[in-house]
């Protein structure tokens, strides 16, 4: 990685209760604002794509084992299939099979070591575009810190995803300022959400990802029963739909 990137790793968590609430309603704000999912078979299908180069380590750990909420949250609605997608290294670009089960998720999660390389957001949107163009996807989750590639290209294949009606959830680690201009864009070309977090807050993102997978599989309808039970930052999602 770049030496600004060695850098990124050691932000930690600064963010007050104040701050991170903010963000949080904002991600709501955008949430609730969305259509409701195109009915398809019953079961959503969500694609899960994390920056696994050196500097995200640490968070790669905190998303493995908050991302079981994914499960739960979509279970009671007709559940949902989710692909594990991860860039890392020099050029290396790997996808798992389909899974509905979040344990065998955890465990995918589980053997990847994040390995130091630009990042590769450009190509994520290109394969979600190729997925949604077969039918097999309701929304995208993209956990990211920074953007190292053209940005323009990466604004360009969002637009896409737009097109194709396609939503992605941009979650933000960090401060890195190309991330913080480009992740908000990418979410509103896709007319989906953007939200930072920081590790200081696990059960945020915990929350925030049951959301999205709610979202997935059953709409906005099933995102405010959702937040209605949990509570928390999924409160707010409900909040925001009144």
């Amino acid at each position: 990685m770049h030496v600004a990137v060695a850098r990124k790793s050691e932000v930690g968590p600064t963010k007050g209760t104040a701050a991170s609430s903010s963000a949080v309603d904002a991600f709501t704000r955008e949430v609730a604002s969305l259509p409701p999912r195109t009915a398809g078979s019953g079961r959503g299908r969500l694609l899960f794509a994390m920056d696994a180069t050196a500097s995200r380590e640490p968070t790669w750990d905190v998303a493995s084992t908050q991302q079981g909420e994914m499960f739960v949250a979509a279970s009671e609605i007709g559940g949902i299939d989710v692909r594990l997608a991860f860039y890392r290294g020099f050029d290396e670009f790997k996808v798992s099979r389909w899974t509905s089960d979040g344990r065998e998720l955890a465990r995918l999660m589980g053997a990847v070591r994040c390995l130091a390389g630009r990042t590769q957001i450009a190509r994520v949107l290109r394969y979600a575009a190729e997925q949604r163009r077969e039918g097999r996807l309701d929304a995208v989750v993209f956990v990211g810190d920074c953007c190292e590639e053209d940005v323009d290209e990466v604004g360009h294949e969002a637009g896409q995803l737009g097109l194709l009606g396609l939503p992605v959830f941009v979650f933000q680690e960090g401060d890195d300022r190309v991330a913080s201009r480009l992740f908000p864009q990418i979410a509103k070309l896709t007319r989906g959400a953007y939200c930072k977090f920081d590790r200081s807050s696990p059960e945020q993102l915990r929350r925030l990802l049951g959301a999205v997978a709610a979202y997935a599989a059953g709409g906005r309808a099933a995102l405010l029963k959702y937040g209605k039970e949990q509570g928390g930052a999924a409160a707010l999602l409900t909040n925001q739909m009144k």
